[in-house]
């Protein structure tokens, strides 16, 4: 995992949500053994409070759970994953409509231009 910290959000909050991301992408699949707090914030070059808070936040979730000596597991439940990826597509969506709408885009013409974005690129092909 590529780790991005940016100044627009606590560090923790980041952490989270890219590790949400993992776990929503399949990067950490349903069931699996995360790496340790250590290991993690090593990687991402936070210090391991960090880290923690940001374990402690996606265990609140019920996306990750902790086993008393064996460390901390991605979710077997299916649709809470689905349910977070789904409000991560959101968030998305709504960040790329408000940026649009700054640059004046009206609905229908950010449609026409995702449309024609899909169709040319080929990205709606899975």
């Amino acid at each position: 995992m590529e780790w991005r910290i940016e100044s627009d959000a606590p560090i923790y909050s980041q952490l989270a949500k890219q590790i949400r991301i993992g776990i929503v992408s399949g990067e950490y699949e349903p069931g699996a053994k995360l790496p340790s707090v250590r290991d993690l914030a090593l990687a991402a070059g936070v210090n391991p409070n960090t880290m923690q808070r940001a374990m402690t936040q996606l265990e609140r979730e019920g996306l990750v759970f902790p086993q008393r000596t064996a460390g901390r597991f991605v979710t077997d439940d299916a649709q809470l994953i689905a349910q977070a990826r789904q409000t991560l597509a959101r968030e998305q969506a709504e960040a790329f409509l408000t940026a649009m709408n700054s640059l004046g885009y009206r609905h229908e013409e950010i449609l026409s231009l995702v449309t024609a974005m899909v169709e040319e690129d080929g990205h709606g092909s899975t």
